[in-house]
């Protein structure tokens, strides 16, 4: 009778055993043929997003200051880190041949504008002359008012060419044609300098009263932004000061590459603590488009073919294809085909598949 009560629970063990195996390879096949998602609820409105961008502090104005005529360098009056007025003089060459070029252009003028003067009262006497019948034929006269006519043009040429060589003699004083700081020196008395030659220039003067602080964003960042918007701003050179500026120009203009808008902001540098070339930050804040739908960001699957979430649906999975806009931590607003209240798988990834039942 023990034996026999033994046997019994042996046999109810085994079997409670086997039931249990058998449910757990029930589940396991539910679980591979129904895998699980994480979902969440498409939602409306935008996310405020601040955006730090790398900006550059440039010169409001630059010149690099090439010679316009051969000749040697007679003096520099200016030296790396002068501050300059606009129209005073930077330094001075000398060309013996243009001055004498000056010369010999006056003297033609003057020749040319004595032989019009002989030919002009010619011409007004022979005119006089002929008021009386067959004093003088009208072949003379023609001449003469041809000739006299002619010489009219060469006085103008010969008036134009004395102008153009003052105009190169003027050449030979080098002045500032703005207000700003001598940044570059390439250049010393007695070197010879050649118009054709720009390898490197003699000088480079930058305006640095005013710098151009220069930043490009992000096109959806971009489009919310105007002339006059604010901006904060930060240079490592000051230790953290926290600096402002408004929007002074956009280029309106999408980078192809970069998908970005160059934006410009007039910074005035008055306590002269700013330099041309700095590196910034700019703080851009976004109040998001309301018009937007929001998802968790981990729903979006970016391919190297295209950006979209997987919908899903009563066990249906569909491919919706969206672009994006601001972002946060663990949020992102999407543009789509997509309706508020629907749900997304929000552990997306490129291994699952569409799945229409």
């Amino acid at each position: 009778m023990k034996y026999c009560l033994i046997s019994l629970l042996a046999s109810v063990l085994l079997s409670a055993c086997a039931e249990n195996r058998a449910e757990e390879k029930k589940t396991e096949a539910v679980k591979a043929v129904a895998p699980a998602y994480e979902l969440a609820t498409v939602e409306s409105g935008g996310v405020p997003s601040t955006l730090k961008l790398p900006a550059q502090l440039s010169a409001y104005q630059e010149v690099s200051l090439f010679p316009k005529v051969n000749g040697y360098v007679k003096n520099v009056l200016v030296d790396l880190g002068s501050y300059v007025s606009k129209g005073s003089l930077l330094m001075e060459l000398e060309a013996p041949e243009l001055e004498q070029a000056v010369l010999l252009a006056k003297e033609k003028y003057a020749k040319a504008n004595a032989d019009f003067s002989i030919n002009k009262e010619h011409y007004q006497r022979l005119l006089e002359a002929s008021k009386t019948k067959g004093a003088v034929s009208l072949m003379d006269l023609s001449t003469i008012k041809a000739k006299m006519n002619a010489d009219t043009a060469l006085v103008n040429a010969e008036k134009a060419n004395w102008e153009m060589q003052k105009a190169m003699l003027g050449y030979l004083k080098v002045v500032a044609p703005f207000s700003g700081v001598i940044t570059e020196r390439n250049i010393h008395p007695g070197a010879l300098v050649s118009a054709v030659a720009k390898d490197k220039p003699m000088l480079e003067l930058k305006q640095i009263a005013n710098l151009r602080l220069q930043v490009d964003v992000p096109e959806h960042l971009a489009v919310n932004l105007h002339e006059r918007d604010t901006l904060s701003f930060y240079v490592s050179a000051l230790q953290g000061k926290k600096l402002r500026g408004k929007i002074s120009r956009k280029s309106r203009n999408i980078n192809s590459h970069y998908r970005s808008e160059r934006i410009e902001v007039d910074v005035a540098n008055t306590g002269g603590q700013l330099a041309s070339g700095m590196y910034a930050d700019v703080l851009i804040y976004s109040k998001g488009n309301k018009n937007a739908l929001i998802v968790p960001k981990s729903a979006v699957v970016t391919s190297t073919e295209r950006k979209y979430v997987l919908v899903s649906d009563n066990g249906n999975i569909r491919k919706i294809d969206v672009s994006t806009g601001n972002q946060t931590l663990d949020k992102v607003e999407v543009y789509g085909e997509l309706q508020v209240g629907e749900q997304v798988i929000s552990n997306a990834s490129e291994e699952i598949k569409e799945s229409i039942k």
